[in-house]
């Protein structure tokens, strides 16, 4: 099989893509959603990237994207001042919440009831995903922006990060702060995993595993460079991650060991996430492209075609 790993390139956009999301997978396959500065987020084939849609309505960047696991419905945040439900099978616009500044963060919760938003003025919020009139619900504040939230697979917690060398929780129930998980530089990416039971966040040099149950960190796993992205394959077996040399790094996530380096995006790598069947990667770069990498190099899947083995040379 062919060693030499060769991303699929998804154009469209026109600026810095800088949020990325799959969903789980459906009859249809897994999707891919893109949020970009260019404001127009993307819907894509998770395991081609052929291009499926784009959401229009936003007037300002968009910060951040979003889809359920079964992909019935799709959330994007944006400079706009606002946060829009979608539905992705005809593009259109279900609800626009607004907010009192940029909305930097966005994830549903997993039985698809709310959304969880992020705020440029320090505040995360509860949106109503059924009654999109009601009021939102603000939790306390950080003390600087809220850069990344998401949420545990029972959605009882909620997981935010602002500028802040910290991680802080959430209890939904009780909507009160419950626990601050301290980190040696910002946090820059979240993430949990597709069993529920880890929390990946990256913070500068350095990637943790958080145990979702007990909060207490697992697994370190120190990098190369400055890393603004990670994402744990749905085995555990690899984690992916990329930043700011332009570089894509694999590592095993049992011995932290260096698997592989792809050099392929012309700017910093602002998002990185494995697909529900850990065949690709996508990641989402400032030079305005959205790649597609293989996990297994060489293997035939999506539009990717192995290459035959070689004819043993003839004895002459």
């Amino acid at each position: 099989m062919s060693s030499r790993q060769v991303p699929l390139t998804c154009p469209g956009h026109t600026r810095p893509v800088v949020d990325l999301a799959f969903s789980g997978p459906t009859k249809e396959g897994a999707f891919l959603i893109s949020a970009s500065k260019d404001g127009q987020p993307m819907l894509r084939a998770g395991d081609t990237g052929d291009w499926v849609g784009t959401f229009e309505g936003h007037k300002g960047a968009v910060w951040s994207a979003t889809l359920t696991e079964d992909a019935t419905r799709a959330a994007t945040g944006a400079a706009d001042f606002s946060a829009k439900l979608w539905d992705p099978v005809t593009g259109k616009c279900l609800a626009t919440y607004s907010h009192p500044h940029i909305v930097k963060a966005i994830a549903f919760t997993n039985d698809k009831t709310r959304l969880i938003t992020g705020c440029q003025n320090k505040q995360v919020y509860l949106c109503s995903c059924e009654n999109p009139e009601a009021e939102k619900v603000p939790l306390k504040k950080h003390d600087s922006m809220v850069k990344r939230v998401c949420v545990s697979p029972n959605d009882n917690l909620v997981f935010s990060t602002s500028e802040a060398k910290s991680i802080s929780v959430w209890d939904l129930r009780s909507q009160q702060e419950v626990n601050t998980l301290q980190t040696t530089n910002a946090v820059t990416s979240l993430e949990v995993s597709r069993d529920g039971t880890l929390l990946t966040a990256c913070h500068d040099k350095v990637v943790t595993m958080y145990d979702v149950a007990t909060l207490h960190p697992v697994k370190q796993l120190a990098m190369p460079s400055r890393m603004y992205s990670a994402s744990l394959h749905p085995s555990k077996a690899t984690v992916v991650a990329g930043g700011e040399d332009l570089q894509m790094y694999k590592f095993d996530y049992a011995t932290g060991e260096q698997l592989e380096a792809y050099k392929g995006h012309f700017g910093p790598i602002h998002a990185i996430r494995y697909s529900p069947d850990g065949e690709v990667y996508a990641s989402g770069s400032e030079d305005g492209t959205l790649r597609l990498w293989q996990n297994t190099v060489g293997k035939t899947y999506g539009l990717w075609v192995a290459e035959p083995a070689a004819e043993p040379a003839a004895e002459k």
